[in-house]
C-alpha cells in the first residue's frame, strides 16, 4: 500500500518578508501579502498633536503564513486583532509592526487585520530628509514621498501593492480637512468636525494624504474635472490669480495625455513656507511661498498636476524607475509653456541640455541609486528622453503612444518596458527603445537630433 503519509503532512507556513525586496528602501514594505483596503479612522488634537486611531487593513496572503509584518513608525499599538483574534506573538519595533496570527494564514486567504495605535506622530528620518507627518504652524501637513506613509498609519509601504482608502479624520471643528477622494461624509459634534473620504482607485500607501489648516475653499470650476483650491483667507488674492488657468492646463494635459484619471483635483496652499510642493493622489500643495499673484509658479503647478497621471494613477512598479514619474511632469512642464505661449518643448529641451552639459555626467537614470532619486539630472534627461522619442516618431504616434500607456495602465503600477511598448505599436518601430536607452541608461549625454516638432497652437 502507498504510504499517503507525507500528503496528509500540513502545508509548512511561511514567515512573510519585513520587505517589499526593493534594494532602493530594504527597509520599507512587506512581502507574503497584497492590501486590498485601508479604512482609517483618526482622530487628531491639534494643539496638542495627539493622534488615536484604528487601521482596518483588509488584505489576501500570496502564501501559506505563519508571520507577516506591517509598517509603523512612532506610534505606540494599544491592541491588534487578526481576523478577530489576538495574534500570538505581536512585536513592535524598528519601524515594523511583527504579528503571528493565533492561526496561520492558508495561502489565497483574504484577512481582516485591526491595529489600535495613539501617539504623538511626527515625521520618519530618511535619505531624503524627514517624511510623513509634520505639524505646520498651526495644522498639519503629510508628505509621505517615498517612504513615510508609517508616520501615520500601519501599511504596506510599497508602490507597487496599491489599495482603496476609506480616510475619516475628527479634529477640532475651526480646521479644515482635505485629504484623497471625494469627502462623501461631514458631521459636527461638541466642537469637533469629522471629514470622511473615499479614494474607489488603488492608492500607493505614500500618496495617500491629509492636510489640516484654518483655510478658506474655493471652487473654480467642474469641467473638464472639479478643481477646488484650499488657502488661508490672507492669501486669498494671489491664489486667485496664480491658479486662474488651472482648468486650461487640466484640459491641455487631458487632450495631451489622455483623460484626467481622478473625480476631482484640489491645491491647497499653505500659510506657512515649504522648500518644495508636493503632490498626493488628487492634490497638490504649495506653501505660502510659491505664489506670488504674478504666475511665477506655473511651471511647479503644471509639474505636480501631470503627477495626476504620472505616479499617482500610472506608479512606478520599482523606485529606480522614478524617471517614468519625473521625467514626464518636466516634460508636462514644457508642454505647457508651449501650449501657452511660452518657450516651445523643443527650445526648453535645448536650453537643459545645455544646461546638463555643464553638471557631471556620474548618473544613470534608470538606476540612479537612492541618494539620487531626486536629483534634477533624473527629471531633465527624463524628460529629454521623451522629447527626443517625440523628435524621432512625430507629434501623431507619440500622444497617440501616451494615451495608450495612461489609458492601458490607468490605476496600475508600471515599468519602463510598459512605456516602450506603447511607443512600438504607435510608432510601429522599436526606435524608442534605442533613444530611451540612450538617454536614461547610459551616463554619457547624448546630443539633441536638429529635427523640431511642430509647436502646439498657443490657443489659450
Amino acid at each position: 500500500m502507498e504510504d499517503l503519509t507525507p500528503m496528509l503532512q500540513p502545508t509548512p507556513t511561511i514567515l512573510g518578508s519585513a520587505s517589499a525586496g526593493d534594494p532602493y528602501l530594504p527597509s520599507s514594505g512587506n512581502g507574503g501579502y497584497t492590501v486590498a483596503h485601508y479604512d482609517l479612522e483618526l482622530d487628531y488634537r491639534v494643539a496638542t498633536n495627539r493622534l488615536t486611531a484604528a487601521a482596518t487593513i483588509t488584505a489576501r496572503a500570496l502564501t501559506a503564513l505563519g508571520r507577516f509584518s506591517l509598517d509603523l513608525a512612532g506610534l505606540s499599538v494599544d491592541r491588534v486583532t487578526v481576523n478577530g483574534r489576538a495574534p500570538a506573538k505581536t512585536v513592535h519595533a524598528a519601524r515594523k509592526l511583527v504579528l503571528t496570527p493565533a492561526v496561520a494564514l492558508a495561502a489565497g486567504e483574504t484577512f481582516e487585520v485591526v491595529v489600535r495605535y495613539r501617539g504623538a506622530p511626527h515625521p520618519v528620518r530618511s535619505h531624503w530628509g524627514e517624511l510623513g507627518w509634520e505639524e505646520l504652524t498651526d495644522g498639519v501637513l503629510v508628505a509621505g514621498q517615498p517612504s513615510g506613509a508609517p508616520s501615520w498609519f500601519p501599511c504596506n509601504d510599497h508602490p507597487s501593492d496599491k489599495a482603496t482608502f476609506r480616510i475619516q479624520l475628527t479634529c477640532e471643528a475651526p480646521y479644515t480637512v482635505v485629504s484623497n477622494g471625494p469627502l462623501v461624509a461631514r458631521s459636527t459634534r461638541s466642537g469637533r468636525t469629522s471629514w470622511t473620504f473615499d479614494v474607489r482607485e488603488p492608492m500607493a500607501a505614500y500618496l495617500a494624504s491629509v492636510q489640516i489648516g484654518r483655510y478658506r475653499r474655493h471652487d473654480i470650476a467642474a469641467a473638464p474635472v472639479a478643481h477646488s483650491l484650499y488657502f488661508p483667507p490672507a492669501l486669498a488674492r494671489p491664489v486667485a490669480v496664480d491658479f486662474a488657468r488651472l482648468g486650461e492646463m487640466i484640459m491641455v494635459f487631458s487632450e495631451a495625455f489622455g483623460p484626467y484619471p481622478f473625480p476631482a483635483f484640489s491645491v491647497i496652499v499653505t500659510a506657512d513656507e515649504l522648500e518644495i510642493p508636493l503632490e498626493a493622489h488628487g492634490l497638490a500643495v504649495f506653501g505660502r511661498n510659491h505664489v506670488d499673484g504674478l504666475h511665477g509658479s506655473d511651471r511647479l503647478i503644471a509639474h505636480e498636476l501631470a503627477h495626476q497621471w504620472f505616479g499617482n494613477s500610472l506608479t512606478l512598479t520599482r523606485w529606480a524607475d522614478i524617471w517614468l514619474h519625473e521625467g514626464f511632469a518636466c516634460y508636462a512642464e514644457w508642454i505647457w509653456a508651449e501650449a501657452s505661449g511660452g518657450l516651445t518643448a523643443h527650445a526648453n529641451a535645448v536650453l537643459h541640455r545645455a544646461e546638463l552639459d555643464l553638471l557631471p555626467k556620474n548618473i544613470v537614470v534608470a538606476d540612479p541609486g537612492p541618494h539620487d532619486m531626486f536629483d534634477d539630472r533624473v527629471y531633465k534627461r527624463g524628460a529629454l528622453a521623451l522629447h527626443a522619442v517625440r523628435q524621432a516618431i512625430g507629434d501623431e504616434a507619440f500622444f497617440t503612444a501616451l494615451r495608450a500607456y495612461t489609458r492601458t495602465h490607468r490605476h496600475g503600477s508600471v515599468t519602463t518596458n510598459d512605456l516602450l511598448g506603447c511607443f512600438r505599436v504607435a510608432s510601429g518601430t522599436g526606435v524608442a527603445d534605442k533613444i530611451v536607452a540612450r538617454w536614461v541608461a547610459a551616463k554619457s549625454l547624448p546630443p539633441l537630433q536638429p529635427a523640431v516638432p511642430a509647436p502646439l497652437a498657443p490657443t489659450l
